[in-house]
């Protein structure tokens, strides 16, 4: 005997609760919900030590040559978004600026809007771009703790 309408509805609801209650539980035992991802950076130059990659999400996580988890400060956490903001346009139209001869070090930024790509003495930079550079080398230094040189 199959079971009237209304128990069919209850049991296929509650099928989709417990659904629901085991991948939030998943997802709580695999350290919770993570923060999306503010931009990934990567650096390369012809110095030692140039080559970077820079990952920095929402709340303040990086992650330096994919070494482990470290904490932006508060006030780092508000240029990384304020730079992320900042770039959306760019991004969005995929800038790219070609390095001028003697250039040192090459950036690469990924973000959920697009793409930018240019060098330390690329021309025409936007101000938020120099402000990136500063940002890669201060977290590369003072938070993820490579050494100066390359940094």
């Amino acid at each position: 005997m199959r079971p009237a309408g209304g128990a069919m509805r209850r049991r296929a609801l509650f099928g989709l609760v417990l659904a629901a209650v085991a991948s939030t539980a998943a997802l709580a035992g695999c350290g919770g919900v993570l923060s999306p991802d503010l931009f990934i950076v990567y650096r390369s130059g012809s110095v030692p030590g140039a080559k970077l990659t820079m990952l920095v999400n929402e709340e303040g996580v990086v992650h330096c040559n994919n070494g482990p988890p470290r904490h932006l400060s508060d006030p780092q956490i508000i240029e990384a978004r304020t730079i992320q903001e900042d770039l959306e346009d760019p991004a969005s139209q995929h800038e790219s600026l070609p390095a001028q001869p003697g250039s040192v070090l090459s950036y690469y930024l990924r973000d959920a809007n697009g793409t930018v790509r240019f060098s330390d003495n690329s021309r025409h930079q936007p101000t938020v771009m120099r402000k990136l550079a500063g940002f890669v080398l201060s977290v590369a230094q003072g938070v993820c703790g490579l050494p100066q040189q390359g940094a």
